[in-house]
C-alpha cells in the first residue's frame, strides 16, 4: 500500500462505520471538494479508494457450492457445503480454502453474474489450508462470458493498521464486503507454554504448519471460507480463512504470498512437492541456548535419524547459514524454507550436542500425505482410509500394509459377523487376495458385487491390536422394509370423531354422546349405507358407545374389529332430531401406511412405499392411482440433485410405470447394471405432472478426505 493510502486510512479509522460503500464518485463532485473541510476531503478520497479497490476484485469473486461424501458410521453420507473463492487467472483457476472442497465429488461456482459455472478440483494442500478449482472454459465460451480475475499482491507489504476488505458469501447468502484494519501480520496461534500450536483437521492431519497468519478485524462468518482479503490498492493480499468471535471480530487469513507459490504448484502438479526431514523443531526460547533451533523428537529411520541428528541436538546452521528460531512465530518460516528445498535435496547441517559442534549431510525425502485416501464399501457396511506412514507412526504399527477400518454400520454384515470387524482394524486379505491399497479393495469389492458365481460368505482376514484374525461376512442384497401386516379383520369405512359430554351439549343433543362420523369414504360399503358425515353413531348392535375422554378415540373401530367380515352391523345413529337404524355390511380392513411395503435405494438415496387406500383418499387420487409414494429424500444424494422431492408420487421410472415395491426393486437392480447417464422419473406433484432427470454418478468413489 502507498504511504499516501495509508495516511487517508489512518486519519479517517473512526469513520469507517459511517462510509457509504458504494457510493458513486461523479466527477462533477471533485469541484465541491474543493470548498470541503479537510476530513471531508479525506473522507471522500478513502471513499474513491474503497469502491476503486472494490471494483477490481468483486468481478473475480465467486460463490462455491460442494457436493461432498462425508465417511461416518460405517457409510457414505453425502452432504452440501458452500464457500468462496477467487479467479485468479484469465485460464479460470479459482483460488479457495482446502476445507472448503474437502470431500468434494462436485463443483459449482457461480459468477458475478449469477451465472452457475461446473468447476473441477485441480489440487489441494491440506497443510496450508488452500486449494485451487478450474473453471469450464468450455461452458464459458458457450455461453459468451468473459472472465474477469484479480491480482495477488505482496502480502509482505502489509503492516498493523493497514485497511483491508474481506469479500464472500457469509452464510451462503450473495456476496458482500466488510471493511476493517490489519491487528497482525504474523500471528501464530500458539499454546499455553509458547509453543507454535499444531492444528488439526482430524487426529490425522495437520494443517497451518507453514502459516503466519494476517489478523484483522472485517467481519467473516461460515460461508466467507476462501474468500480474498483485499487492500485498497485492489490487491488480494490473503485468503481468508478463519474467524472467531471474542469480544469482537477475528479474522485470519493466508498469506498471499504463500497462497501464491502453493496455487502454482497445484496448477502445475496438482499437489505440492515439499521435502521431508523427519523431525519436529522448537524454539529456543526459555531453553537456555543463546542461538540455533532445538530438535524436540526425531522419527525413526528418517532422513534426519539417518543423517544422525537426535533429540535434544541444536541446530546451528543448514548450509553454511547460521539459523536461530527464538520465537514460535519464526518458526513457519524456517519450516516453509526446509520443505521448499526439492526432494532429494543434500542439506548441509551444523548442529550442537553435549557442547560439541558436528557436521553431516543430510538427503530429503519426500513429504507424503498425512491422511490416505477414503472409501465405502456399503454392502459390507465398512467405511476404510488407505494407511500413510503418519497414520501408521501415530498408531505404532509395524508398516502401511493394509486398510484401516474407520467406521462399521450399525447392523450391517461387518457388525454382525463373528468376530465383528471393529473401528481401526486393520484390512489385509479378503478371500485370501492380499489388500495393499483401498483402490485394490475397491478392485476386489466391485469384482465380487459383480460376479453372480461367488461365493455369499467373504473371507477378511485382518488385524487388531496386533493379533492376526479371520472373519467371515455375508453381505445382504436387499433393503427392502417389508413390514408385518396385521390378518384382514372386519371395518367400516368412515372416519370418526369422539363426542363427548360438553361437545354433545353444544351439539344440541346432551345425551347424544358417542361418535361423529367425520368422512365417509367413497367406493366402500359404508358408502352405499347412507351413513353420512355429521352423523353420531350411538351404538353398535345396541352395545352404547360412550367415550370417556379422547383417549378412546379408537374405541368404535376395535368394537367393529370383533365383528365377521360379511355380517352386517346395525348402527344406532343421532342425525339432527331423530334417531336412525343403519345396517352397514363388513368389508376387509384396508392396507395401512404403516403396513405397507418400503424400499430404500442406497445409490440413489431415495426412499419409496406402495400407496395405500388412505393415501388415495387423502390426496383425492382415483381409487385405481398407481404409482409409489416417495418417503425419503437423501441431502445432496443423486434423487435430491435431481430435485425429487418427499411425497411425490413416482408414476414412472425411463418410461416404465410403476406399480409396486418389487418392481422398482427390479428397475433398480436394472439400472446399477445398465448404469445409464441420465434417469427420467415421472412423478405427480400436488396436481401437475412432471419429468425430473437425474444424473447418476456410477463411478466409485475414493475421497482424499479429511473428515472431523
Amino acid at each position: 500500500m502507498s504511504a499516501t493510502c495509508r495516511f487517508v486510512c489512518v486519519a479517517l479509522v473512526s469513520s469507517f462505520i459511517s462510509l457509504p460503500i458504494g457510493a458513486d464518485t461523479a466527477p462533477e463532485a471533485q469541484d465541491q471538494n474543493q470548498h470541503q473541510d479537510p476530513a471531508d476531503q479525506l473522507r471522500h478520497n478513502l471513499q474513491a479508494l474503497i469502491t476503486s479497490a472494490r471494483d477490481r476484485v468483486f468481478p473475480s469473486l465467486v460463490n462455491i457450492r460442494v457436493i461432498t461424501a462425508n465417511y461416518f458410521n460405517g457409510d457414505e453420507h453425502k452432504g452440501l457445503s458452500v464457500g468462496s473463492g477467487t479467479v485468479i487467472s484469465p485460464e479460470g483457476y479459482v483460488l479457495t480454502n482446502f476445507h472448503v472442497v474437502r470431500n468434494g465429488q462436485k463443483f459449482t461456482c457461480t459468477l458475478n453474474n449469477k451465472v452457475e459455472i461446473s468447476a473441477e478440483l485441480v489440487g489441494e494442500d491440506p497443510l496450508t489450508d488452500l486449494a485451487v478449482l478450474k473453471l469450464d472454459m468450455q461452458e464459458l465460451e458457450e455461453l459468451g462470458i468473459s472472465l474477469s480475475h484479480a491480482k495477488l499482491g505482496d502480502s509482505d507489504n502489509m503492516v498493523i493498521g493497514d485497511t483491508v476488505m474481506s469479500m464472500g458469501s457469509p452464510w451462503a447468502l450473495s456476496r458482500s464486503v466488510s471493511l476493517g484494519i490489519i491487528s497482525n501480520t504474523d500471528r501464530l496461534l500458539a499454546s499455553v507454554d509458547d509453543d507454535a500450536e499444531e492444528m488439526h483437521f482430524n487426529r490425522d492431519q495437520r494443517t497451518g504448519i507453514f502459516t503466519r497468519w494476517i489478523q484483522h478485524d472485517s467481519s467473516i462468518s461460515p460461508g466467507n471460507s476462501g474468500g480474498p482479503l483485499v487492500n485498497l490498492e485492489g490487491e488480494v493480499i490473503g485468503v481468508n480463512a478463519m474467524g472467531r468471535r471474542r469480544g469482537g471480530d477475528m479474522g485470519f487469513a493466508i498469506p498471499s504470498n504463500l497462497a501464491r507459490d502453493v496455487a502454482a504448484d497445484l496448477v502445475e502438479h496438482g499437489q505440492v512437492l515439499r521435502s521431508w526431514y523427519g523431525w519436529k523443531l522448537k524454539p529456543i526460547k526459555n531453553s537456555g541456548f543463546s542461538k540455533g533451533v532445538l530438535v524436540n523428537s526425531v522419527v525413526e529411520d528418517s532422513p534426519a535419524a539417518e543423517a544422525g541428528i537426535e533429540a535434544g541436538d541444536i541446530i546451528l546452521g543448514i548450509n553454511d547459514e547460521p539459523v536461530t528460531v527464538w520465537f514460535p512465530e519464526e518458526e513457519p518460516l524456517l519450516l516453509m524454507q526446509l520443505a521448499g528445498y526439492p526432494v532429494g535435496s543434500e542439506v548441509k547441517l551444523e548442529w550442537q550436542r553435549d557442547g560439541e559442534t558436528h557436521n553431516a549431510t543430510l538427503v530429503t525425502t519426500q513429504l507424503e500425505a498425512d491422511r490416505g485416501k477414503e472409501a465405502s464399501f456399503r454392502k459390507w457396511g465398512v467405511v476404510a482410509i488407505e494407511i500413510t506412514a503418519s497414520m501408521a507412526r501415530n498408531r505404532r504399527l509395524p508398516d502401511t500394509r493394509g486398510v484401516l477400518v474407520q467406521g462399521v454400520r450399525s447392523g450391517s454384515p461387518a457388525q454382525t459377523a463373528e468376530p465383528p470387524l471393529n473401528y481401526e482394524d486393520v484390512i489385509l486379505a479378503v478371500n485370501g487376495e492380499a489388500v495393499n491399497s483401498i483402490a485394490k479393495l475397491l478392485e476386489i469389492y466391485e469384482a465380487l458385487d459383480s460376479d453372480e458365481t461367488a461365493e455369499s460368505e467373504v473371507l477378511i482376514e485382518y488385524t487388531r491390536r496386533g493379533t492376526n484374525q479371520l472373519t467371515l461376512i455375508k453381505p445382504k442384497e436387499s433393503t427392502s422394509d417389508d413390514r408385518p401386516r396385521e390378518l384382514a379383520k372386519a371395518w367400516i369405512g368412515i372416519a370418526v370423531q369422539p363426542v363427548l359430554p360438553n361437545l354433545a351439549r353444544h351439539l344440541g343433543t346432551p345425551e347424544a354422546t358417542g361418535f361423529r362420523v367425520t368422512r365417509v369414504y367413497p367406493d366402500t360399503l359404508a358408502a352405499d349405507s347412507g351413513l353420512a358425515a355429521g352423523d353420531v353413531i350411538l351404538a353398535l348392535d345396541d352395545q352404547p358407545l360412550k367415550p370417556i375422554n379422547m383417549q378412546d378415540f379408537g374405541m368404535f373401530h376395535r368394537q367393529v374389529r370383533r365383528l365377521d367380515i360379511g355380517a352386517t352391523a346395525r348402527l344406532t345413529v343421532q342425525r339432527g332430531d331423530e334417531k336412525l337404524d343403519v345396517p352397514v355390511e363388513l368389508e376387509r380392513t384396508r392396507l395401512t401406511p404403516g403396513e405397507a411395503s418400503n424400499e430404500y435405494n442406497d445409490d440413489f438415496g431415495l426412499g419409496v412405499r406402495e400407496l395405500t387406500f388412505l393415501d388415495r383418499d387423502e390426496n383425492r387420487w382415483p381409487v385405481d392411482m398407481e404409482g409409489l409414494l416417495i418417503t425419503k429424500v437423501e441431502r445432496a444424494g443423486w434423487a435430491q440433485l435431481g430435485h425429487l422431492r418427499p411425497t411425490d408420487l413416482v408414476l414412472s421410472i425411463n418410461d416404465e410405470p410403476m406399480h409396486s415395491v418389487a418392481q422398482f426393486r427390479e428397475t433398480m437392480d436394472a439400472l446399477d447394471r445398465q448404469r445409464p447417464e441420465r434417469v427420467t422419473f415421472l412423478v405427480l406433484r400436488g396436481a401437475e405432472t412432471r419429468f425430473q432427470y437425474v444424473q447418476p454418478d456410477w463411478t466409485p468413489q475414493i475421497a482424499n478426505t479429511t473428515k472431523d
